[in-house]
Parts: C-alpha cells; sequence; structure tokens
C-alpha cells in the first residue's frame, strides 16, 4: 500500500509518497519535477546481491521509466553478459530519480533530497556489493574526491544511513563510447564484482570478499 511521506525516512515531508522502496510521489526539488515526465525507480530483484549505482536518469530513462535503457545501458548489458549475468540478476538504481534539465549533473541539494530514498531502498535490498557507475555517485556514497579512472576497480566501504556497504569504484559505461581505452576497465571492473558479490560465471562466493 503507498504510504505517506511523513514517516521517519521522508523527514515528516507532505510532498513525498512511497510504495516500499519505490518512490510514488516526490516535489522535493523543483527543478526536476518541471523537467522530468516521470519518477524513475530502481528496477531488479528484491534481494539482489549485486547493485548498480548511477546518478540520475536521462532522456532514455525518463521516457521508458527504467534505469540505463539507452546506449551506455546497452554497454552495462554486454559487460553483465560478459560476466555470466543477465540485467534481470541484479539491482539498478540511480542516486537521483528524476531526470535533471538538459541531463546536466544533479546538484548538491537534489542529491541530499533523495539520499534517504536510496537508503530505504539498500536497507530493503541488503546486497552483498554495490557498484558506483562514474564520479557522481561515487563521490556522493563516498563523500570524498574520487579519481574514478585510477580507482576503477578498487573495493571501499560506504556509508549509507545507519550501514555500511562494500562496494567496487567503475568508470560510467557511457565513458567506454567516447573513450575505446575505457572498455576494457569497465568490463573487467564489472567482471570482478559479480566475482565479489559471488554471482555470474566466477560465482567466487562470500569468501572472496575476505581477499580484497
Amino acid at each position: 500500500m503507498t504510504q505517506d511521506g511523513g514517516g521517519d525516512a521522508d523527514g515528516g515531508d507532505a510532498t513525498v509518497r512511497t510504495d516500499g522502496p519505490d518512490v510514488a510521489a516526490c516535489e522535493r526539488c523543483p527543478d526536476l519535477v518541471a523537467s522530468r515526465s516521470r519518477i524513475v525507480n530502481g528496477v531488479g530483484p528484491d534481494d539482489a546481491e549485486l547493485v548498480f549505482l548511477g546518478e540520475a536518469p536521462g532522456a532514455n530513462e525518463d521516457a521508458e521509466g527504467e534505469p540505463f535503457v539507452g546506449r551506455s545501458g546497452s554497454v552495462l548489458d554486454e559487460a553483465l553478459r560478459d560476466a555470466g549475468l543477465a540485467r534481470a540478476d541484479v539491482r539498478i538504481t540511480n542516486c537521483v530519480r528524476c531526470r535533471p534539465p538538459e541531463n546536466r549533473d544533479p546538484r548538491s541539494g537534489e542529491l541530499a533530497n533523495c539520499r534517504g530514498h536510496l537508503e530505504r531502498e539498500l536497507d530493503a535490498v541488503d546486497p552483498e556489493l554495490l557498484v558506483t557507475l562514474g564520479k557522481v555517485p561515487s563521490e556522493h556514497l563516498l563523500d570524498r574526491s574520487v579519481a574514478v579512472t585510477n580507482e576503477a576497480g578498487d573495493v571501499v566501504d560506504a556509508r549509507v544511513g545507519d550501514r555500511s556497504y562494500r562496494t567496487v569504484i567503475s568508470v560510467h559505461p557511457a565513458a567506454t563510447l567516447y573513450d575505446g581505452s575505457q572498455r576494457e576497465t569497465f568490463f573487467e571492473t564489472i567482471a570482478r564484482a559479480a566475482d565479489i558479490a559471488g554471482v555470474g560465471e566466477g560465482g567466487g562466493g562470500q569468501s572472496s570478499l575476505g581477499e580484497f
């Protein structure tokens, strides 16, 4: 049942309604309310071991209501297949659930406004591993500057709400479209993440976490 957003998770903001980890209605960010056609919630199993986190929906995502469905989504799908996974095996979501105007990066206030939605989603899914796709989600979760190209594949701990999540930093799949040298890095990072999470062809299991 859809609930009013007056609970603790939403800070008593009556402009927010949620349905479990999904956001049913939110008007916290006026620019995003004006630019979106819909709220784009995360997709994938509600008990996925592996969660991919982007920054915000783009035009394709806003039109179709699903994260990573454009050209960058095709690259992500290909990397998942190479790792022995399908899109349906993983959870894919964003830091911000509404398309920013002209596909600009989400602003700090917008990220903050959506943070509670992300916390609730991750708490419900309880993944083994997160993968941050690009600079914005990496810096948002780690609360520091991140040199994504240099740190791609690194395994770190990220605090989200009251919990800490094992996290792999990754370049954004779109980076492979304008810089071919990033393709190998991206595919290797996704394969490593699948192995650490114990899913896909590697099937490393939870014991592999101790190696990193």
